[in-house]
């Protein structure tokens, strides 16, 4: 992954809200794991890459489920009042150009921010008929304040419909995707799991979201809806590798890495490292397969309608 040294970065929406304390209040929720795992700590208590609104409580202004419903977002999404929204920028101040991006992962992180917002500024109304609400990404540790709720480490990286973010916590990659889950890690781990959660706002402004219905099961709109994220982090990554201003190109490490990171967070695998059985019906997100599958179908084919995921007779 080689990055631009002379690409500006210095308005990538990146901003970090500092440490919390604190675990789910407010109207989040803690989310279960596959297969019925026990909560409360190690993989059991996480949430890996999860979107809060496919769920089935009130989590904030405007971001609801029901039982047989779907989001309660209209097409253009609701815009909220988070902590986020007023996060501090002095941790990613001094990152300016790609230069600082080939040193810095602070700055590596704001990089990937412009990348993904300009890819989906001309994508978006090209393929979809929408122009682009940019999402910000905030990180923080701990815990953190959201239109959502209040999150905790443990819920993993989200995007919240409510105020329209993507929240982070770091330490994820390498205490859980690599620590916990296995994972093999690698310098485009980030930019796949943000690459996703992008999605999920493409999504969110397209009025997918409502398209959901079930939450649970191998053929469910929530894994419907999952797989597609991944099939726009596949589109977004073609785009990077073709050199796209920000990134000069990605090489096969880097998809590769991206897939390790796709099969690391399959329901199947974390149901087995949860030391259970693979239950197709708890399934949220997908198997490995599929959700590798699902990347490579964005990025060979780089359309929204090849990953219509929800018109998919075999996912």
């Amino acid at each position: 992954m080689r990055f631009n040294p002379k690409a500006d970065i210095s308005r990538g929406r990146v901003g970090d809200a500092g440490r919390g304390s604190g675990g789910m209040g407010g109207g989040g929720m803690r989310l279960p794991m596959p297969g019925g795992a026990k909560t409360g700590g190690g993989v059991g208590g996480l949430v890996i890459i999860v979107l809060f609104v496919v769920l089935t409580q009130c989590l904030g202004d405007g971001g609801t489920t029901g039982a047989g419903g779907g989001t309660g977002l209209d097409s253009g999404g609701q815009q909220g009042t988070a902590a986020g929204l007023q996060a501090d920028g002095e941790r990613y101040a001094h990152c300016q150009k790609g230069a600082d991006a080939a040193e810095d992962v602070d700055c590596a992180r704001k990089a990937v921010a412009v990348s993904l917002e300009d890819y989906w500024t001309s994508t978006l109304p090209e393929q979809g008929g929408t122009d682009l609400t940019p999402a910000q990404i905030i990180t923080f540790s701990g815990s953190v304040d959201t239109g959502c709720g209040q999150a905790s480490s443990q819920v993993g990286p989200f995007y919240c419909p409510s105020d329209q973010q993507i929240y982070l916590d770091t330490t994820f990659f390498n205490d859980v995707l690599e620590g916990q889950l296995g994972g093999e890690g690698g310098d485009f781990v980030e930019p796949y799991v943000l690459g996703h959660e992008y999605g999920h706002h493409i999504q969110n402004l397209l009025g997918t979201m409502g398209r959901v219905r079930t939450q649970q099961g191998p053929e469910s709109d929530a894994v419907r809806l999952e797989l597609q994220a991944d099939c726009f982090a596949g589109m977004w990554t073609r785009d990077a590798s073709d050199g796209d201003g920000i990134f000069l190109d990605l090489d096969e490490g880097d998809i590769n890495e991206a897939l390790d990171s796709a099969k690391t967070v399959g329901d199947d695998r974390i149901q087995q490292q949860s030391g259970g059985r693979v239950d197709p019906e708890g399934w949220t997100h997908g198997s490995s397969e599929q959700r590798m599958r699902w990347f490579m179908t964005g990025y060979d084919k780089g359309t929204l309608r090849a990953c219509d995921t929800f018109s998919a007779k075999q996912l």
